[in-house]
């Protein structure tokens, strides 16, 4: 496994400072983190090649697009073959209203995060994806009401 690289002050606080808004110019964000501005487009270069920092990503709400309903799927897989895993792994990020895959340990094998505009749409996506397809065994869908993001990681970077 490849040494996670160390991080000093400069690097957590340009992280803390990106985490309020991504959207920050160069100029804003060394005048928040006390360094020059040419240090800060240095800085954020490296952290984005070192896989640190992965993407910038836009927030958008989904029930302004008429996308309502959210539910976790678990799912358990009929064996633990390598190749099916790959297969169920690599094609399951692509299909409609997956916003996240998470392979887990434990009695399930995936939690997805899906959305749909409605119970219909929800039905449809586990019957045409998931119930047919040939390593999943068995699925439990879970409704949403209500997700809250959390700011926790914040504590992490420290």
């Amino acid at each position: 496994m490849a040494q996670k690289p160390e991080l000093d002050r400069v690097d957590r606080a340009l992280l803390t400072a990106l985490s309020s808004n991504a959207r920050a110019s160069g100029a804003a964000l060394a005048a928040e983190v006390g360094v020059a501005e040419s240090t800060v487009s240095l800085r954020l270069r490296r952290l984005q090649s070192l896989g640190t920092i992965r993407g910038y990503r836009v927030d958008v709400d989904l029930a302004a697009l008429g996308v309502s309903l959210q539910a976790l799927i678990a799912i358990r897989l009929v064996k633990h073959d390598r190749s099916e895993i790959d297969a169920f792994r690599n094609a399951v990020p692509h299909l409609p209203g997956v916003l996240g895959v998470f392979h887990m340990a434990g009695a399930e094998d995936y939690l997805l995060h899906v959305a749909a505009r409605d119970a219909e749409e929800l039905r449809e996506f586990v019957l045409a994806h998931l119930t047919g397809h040939p390593a999943v065994a068995h699925t439990e869908t879970n409704l949403i009401f209500e997700h809250v993001d959390g700011d926790g990681w914040h504590k992490l970077v420290g």
